[in-house]
């Protein structure tokens, strides 16, 4: 299936120290600084199926990736899984989708062994235009097995992997439309305030007028920070609020409580509204 989420990107342009120290806050287990072929620097959080990028340069001040460098510090990636990146853009261009052509790029991976190996990867991405003001694209790994180490898949917040990723856009129709190409016209449903729903394995993707998302988010919302319609909120399913609870509390990271979520505010996050959800 190619609308399973593979990871999710957080942008921290030059602040790289700043976000990793963040996210472990967070109660992140986050693997060694990685560095892409590219020219961008990154650290993971791996999860069971998917992970988390915080996605910049290692170098404050530094030049950025010319694709990263248009975005403001936040969630700016929403990457979707293919198993063969060549095939995928060739059926999204037949069904009138804008994709760009394949890129293949690598990065070295230090191995919780000691050992270094290359992790490899392929993308298909979407020109910036189609979609809202971030970056949507697939990923084909080649070296899984040097991404998804259960070395690194144990965090101390007891996160499992992505449940939910909130949009924040001008007209759901216009996104749900694109997803509609994308995947199918089965695979887009409509909530009851016209928000765009579409399911992804056990997660969930919602595009949402600005109104309702900053009605839910209220003073936890990310600064938009000159975006139009962008990523607003990352859901993730943890084994226990208890638990993620009390790693959050020894950390000194305030949260608010809902039924069946804790919420980080987005200034806690590098400007990304998180949800531990139960």
């Amino acid at each position: 299936m190619d609308n399973l989420i593979d990871h999710i990107v957080i942008d921290v342009r030059d602040r790289m120290a700043e976000g990793a120290e963040a996210w472990r806050r967070l109660g992140f287990q986050l693997t060694p600084m990685g560095k892409h072929s590219l020219g961008s620097a990154n650290h993971l959080a791996i999860l069971g199926r998917d992970y988390l990028e915080l996605l910049g340069t290692d170098v404050p001040g530094g030049t950025l990736r010319p694709d990263i460098a248009p975005y403001p510090v936040g969630l700016n990636g929403l990457v979707f899984r293919t198993g063969n990146a060549e095939a995928l853009a060739a059926a999204q261009q037949a069904r009138g989708v804008p994709i760009g052509p394949v890129q293949s790029f690598h990065r070295p991976a230090d191995l919780p062994d000691g050992s270094r190996q290359d992790a490899k990867f392929r993308t298909a991405r979407l020109d910036r235009a189609a979609a809202f003001d971030g970056r949507l694209y697939w990923c084909e790994h080649l070296t899984p097995e040097h991404v998804w180490r259960p070395e690194w898949q144990s965090h101390p917040n007891g996160a499992l992997g992505v449940a939910r990723i909130l949009l924040s856009v001008r007209d759901p129709e216009r996104q749900a439309a694109l997803f509609r190409r994308m995947f199918g016209a089965d695979a887009v449903s409509t909530g009851p305030d016209g928000r765009a729903i579409l399911q992804s394995g056990k997660a969930v993707v919602e595009a949402a007028p600005h109104a309702a998302v900053a009605a839910e988010l209220g003073a936890a919302a990310p600064d938009p920070a000159g975006r139009g319609d962008h990523m607003a909120l990352l859901g993730l399913r943890v084994r226990s609020r208890e638990e993620t609870a009390s790693a959050l509390r020894i950390n000194d990271v305030p949260f608010t409580e809902a039924p069946g979520l804790l919420r980080i505010p987005a200034r806690e996050a590098m400007n990304t509204t998180l949800d531990f959800m139960a």
